[in-house]
């Protein structure tokens, strides 16, 4: 099966914030699960730093990318981002950078990146990724514990109208 760009960053969105990111850490790992399985990167590293949450790579990559990339406005030479042992996916991190960086040379091993700007852009996400059902069956899970069931309970909580019916 296949599925958009869009869907593939809402749902790891969703499931990064069911297994416990902040909202900020959640969106970016949203943008850098379809940079990541757009090129072809080992799915499993996905759900990994899924398993990791509420710590491990979703909540520091955006930082280590956000000082590397505050580092190459400064000297666009080049700038280095801790890995941690995680290369790819910090590199798909950088490669769905927000700030419209466009990458133009990235030495990767298992504990930093060295990163080179060429200059600044967009990427353009893929139209359709497929070849992730493993992937969005846990992405499923996890998403589904950002939703609130509807009971008695959750409705004299708050959630919805409460219990009055304003139809």
């Amino acid at each position: 099966m296949s599925y958009s760009a869009a869907e593939i960053s809402a749902l790891a969105t969703k499931a990064a914030r069911g297994a416990g990111a902040p909202p900020e850490q959640a969106a970016r790992f949203g943008r850098a699960s379809v940079v990541h399985l757009a090129q072809n990167r080992a799915v499993e590293m996905l759900t990994d730093a899924l398993d990791a949450l509420p710590g491990g790579v979703i909540l520091w990559a955006p930082l280590a990318v956000d000082r590397a990339l505050s580092s190459l406005a400064d000297d666009p030479a080049g700038a280095r981002v801790e890995a941690r042992g995680h290369p790819a996916l910090v590199q798909s991190y950088l490669e769905a950078s927000p700030h419209g960086i466009v990458i133009e040379r990235v030495d990767t091993d298992a504990f930093d990146i060295s990163v080179t700007a060429a200059a600044t852009g967009t990427s353009v996400p893929p139209v359709r990724l497929s070849d992730c059902d493993r992937c969005i069956a846990v992405m499923t899970t996890l998403a589904a514990r950002t939703f609130v069931p509807e009971s008695a309970a959750s409705r004299l909580g708050g959630a919805g109208a409460g219990l009055t019916d304003n139809d």
